[in-house]
């Protein structure tokens, strides 16, 4: 039950109206916050006549008819109607009925552009934890959508937010919100109800309350894109943690607000005549920036200038404009061209969308500004809540066909967030890398070769780009192209960098453990870890002597990862016979026999014999050291797997004329790694896999006829390297 909140005489400030998130909501006067007061009188009065809607819901009517002015509101008047009576006689802490509390929340949503069946869910979140009211009298009366809704919140009132560092707490948190983000969405909005009437309540459950929508309930609507919610819960956060430098900013802006001359009006006023001797329809409006903001800016800039307090924001009909507008006011007024940033091409990971420039006056102060399209707004400002039902098909006016590129407004991160969550090995796992998710705050944006885009946290490696990309099939990955050139997967990305990753074709691809220390992103480690979790003890110590030092480049950084199978589980394979009952065989990686070579075989752990081609220089190691050779000899079948050394001179396009003619001849590569140049010599190092072993000349032959390529050998370990 949401008693705890109480008196409306909060102790933040009043943010902007949350309901400027459309195009005819920006061009009319904001709507007053509601009255509770008058509200809870409203609420006592008793239902309604049933041919009208309750005078208490009024306010979220006139809210909602301003996006959805067809909408049904049957729904609306029903839902108040069991709500009110439901909770009649609750009482708030502040001794206002209860029913004000729902009321409010709903408006909230209202005033972001929800669809209705949010709304229902909404006035009825309550009913099922705090009266009599079951989850199936919902059902039966507002239909399964309504009741998973309640249903969801209902979980999520169960979920103590005080033990937010308790991995399970949260992790239980993100269950309950179930494949739906309509259920994130009112918990939001029952939260930011709750911060605003906060102001009777001792000062130390203040700052608890305070502290956990800082660090789970605000990163959560960054990343769902409510930007109308996420600033007003961090300047309500703000006065109650920060009481002493809110203050400080709180004058700084009533000092702004005092001056006589508006250098935002004065730019927005020079903005609007050269749009509209451009003849561009557009509106330009004025943007406060909100607490947090003016205090994180004088932070950074020291002493404030008028235009430091807000920023410019130009609306248009379609995308086409967005950039019509750029123009116009890079050609008639003073770019600050650092300051420019393309969001509309390349939408950040929570659905925004604007073109971001800045241009300096005459007197010196920059001005910011923000261009996007009216429904872009709408987006930026409600995030999620503008989604409606995620699993209905969009409607005509949301396709590409109005002139907008359609609108990408489906719950990407909390899909996989809760994946995460499915994915992770354990509760501790899982904690870990979502506090480090939701601790970064700034995003990078790099290409695929198909003209596609990834979005990653700032600092995302190759590892990370990989997974990204392709899932727990990034297992295969075997190396990676950055702006045209051989990287390492270890290599930290930048923004705008182009990124082409190497996939392998063994299916017994396994990550490497060295993986962990490069992968910054939940999927990137949740996925290795997993994998390592199944996988125990896959890497053995006496493994080290069989391997080449090809997984690694000359400065030390991993470049192909091992595409061995453990062990433990890897199935007998048909081209070897063992002399050990029971063993299973496994071709040593350091020389990759093949048929018809010599072979011998050592035993490791789990099982396994390794065979090694009789010249390999471990053998020889493997025999001075004490261990028994075991009897082993090839079978029927010709498949092989074979390493190869090719050596080359330095030329453009070498690397794509190689591997199209070792594919020519039937090889796929498993693994590949370049060495940096020495010399103008390359040395290549491949692993690939062959239909048969009597190809293997056929294959050498080909790439040595490669122009530049002057030898191509059998990999052979040294002794040194053993």
């Amino acid at each position: 039950m949401n008693a705890e909140a109480t008196n409306p005489a909060s102790p933040g400030p009043v943010a902007p109206a949350v309901g400027a998130v459309a195009p005819t909501a920006s061009r009319r006067k904001a709507r007053p916050r509601i009255d509770l007061r008058r509200l809870g009188r409203a609420a006592l009065l008793g239902p309604a006549a049933r041919d009208r809607l309750p005078d208490a819901i009024g306010h979220v009517v006139e809210a909602h008819r301003a996006h959805h002015p067809d909408a049904d509101l049957e729904p609306l008047r029903r839902a108040y109607l069991l709500a009110e009576s439901s909770h009649r006689g609750q009482m708030r802490k502040s001794g206002e009925p209860y029913i004000t509390h729902p009321l409010a929340v709903t408006l909230i949503l209202a005033e972001l552009g929800a669809e209705t069946t949010t709304l229902t869910a909404s006035l009825l979140h309550d009913t099922v934890e705090d009266t009599d009211v079951t989850l199936d009298q919902v059902g039966e009366q507002f239909g399964a959508e309504v009741r998973y809704l309640v249903d969801g919140v209902t979980k999520l009132e169960k979920v103590d937010y005080g033990a937010a560092a308790e991995p399970e707490t949260f992790r239980k948190m993100l269950v309950a919100t179930g494949n739906d983000v309509r259920v994130m969405s009112i918990k939001l909005a029952d939260r930011l109800h709750n911060m605003r009437t906060l102001g009777v309540m001792r000062r130390e459950k203040q700052e608890r309350i305070a502290k956990v929508t800082r660090d789970v309930l605000i990163p959560l609507a960054e990343r769902l894109g409510v930007q109308a919610l996420k600033t007003e819960l961090e300047d309500l956060v703000f006065a109650v943690l920060h009481p002493e430098e809110y203050e400080r900013t709180r004058e700084l802006i009533a000092e702004n607000a005092s001056r006589a001359d508006d250098p935002l009006a004065g730019a927005a006023d020079e903005m609007r005549k050269v749009l509209r001797e451009a003849g561009i329809p557009a509106e330009v409006l004025t943007r406060p920036r909100h607490f947090v903001s003016v205090h994180r800016v004088s932070r950074k800039r020291g002493r404030l200038g008028g235009a430091d307090f807000g920023r410019l924001l130009v609306l248009v009909q379609e995308d086409a404009d967005c950039y019509a507008v750029l123009g116009e006011l890079h050609t008639c007024m003073t770019p600050v061209v650092s300051e420019f940033k393309d969001f509309i091409a390349v939408p950040k990971f929570n659905l925004y969308q604007s073109l971001h420039t800045a241009v300096a006056r005459a007197d010196g102060q920059v001005v910011e500004v923000l261009i996007r399209t009216h429904r872009m707004h709408k987006v930026a400002e409600a995030g999620v809540v503008a989604l409606g039902n995620p699993y209905a098909p969009p409607a005509e006016e949301q396709t590409a066909s109005d002139g907008e590129r359609a609108d990408p407004t489906r719950p990407g991160w909390l899909s996989r967030l809760l994946d995460w969550q499915r994915g992770a090995p354990d509760p501790d796992t899982f904690w870990s890398t979502l506090r480090e998710d939701l601790a970064q705050d700034r995003e990078i944006t790099v290409f695929r070769p198909d003209g596609g885009t990834l979005g990653l946290p700032e600092g995302a490696t190759c590892v990370d780009a990989a997974y990204a990309q392709y899932g727990e099939d990034a297992h295969a990955c075997i190396g990676a192209r950055v702006n045209g050139r051989l990287a390492t997967l270890s290599t930290v990305l930048r923004d705008g960098d182009s990124v082409q990753l190497l996939m392998g074709q063994d299916p017994a691809s396994e990550p490497s453990r060295e993986w962990l220390e490069h992968a910054h992103t939940p999927a990137a480690r949740i996925a290795i870890q997993r994998w390592l979790a199944a996988h125990p003890g896959h890497e053995d110590p006496t493994e080290d002597a069989e391997r080449t030092g090809t997984g690694r480049t000359a400065d030390g950084g991993p470049l192909v990862r091992r595409s061995a199978e453990p062990q433990a589980n890897r199935p007998a394979t048909p081209d070897v016979l063992v002399d050990l009952p029971g063993a299973t065989a496994r071709l040593a990686r350091c020389c990759t026999p093949v048929p018809p070579d010599e072979v011998t075989g050592f035993a490791v752990r789990g099982g396994v014999v390794t065979v090694h081609r009789a010249e390999c220089a471990v053998v020889a190691r493997m025999k001075s050291g004490g261990r028994t050779e075991i009897g082993v000899r090839w079978g029927d079948t010709t498949e092989c797997r074979v390493t190869l050394l090719a050596e080359s001179f330095v030329r453009p396009h070498l690397l794509a004329d190689l591997t199209e003619a070792m594919a020519l001849e039937g090889a796929e590569i498993v693994s590949a790694t370049v060495e940096p140049p020495d010399r103008q010599r390359v040395r290549h190092t491949y692993t690939v896999q062959l239909p048969d072993a009597a190809h293997l000349p056929a294959l050498m032959r080909a790439m040595r006829n490669v122009a530049g390529v002057y030898d191509v050998n059998r990999a052979q370990s040294r002794a040194s390297s053993a």
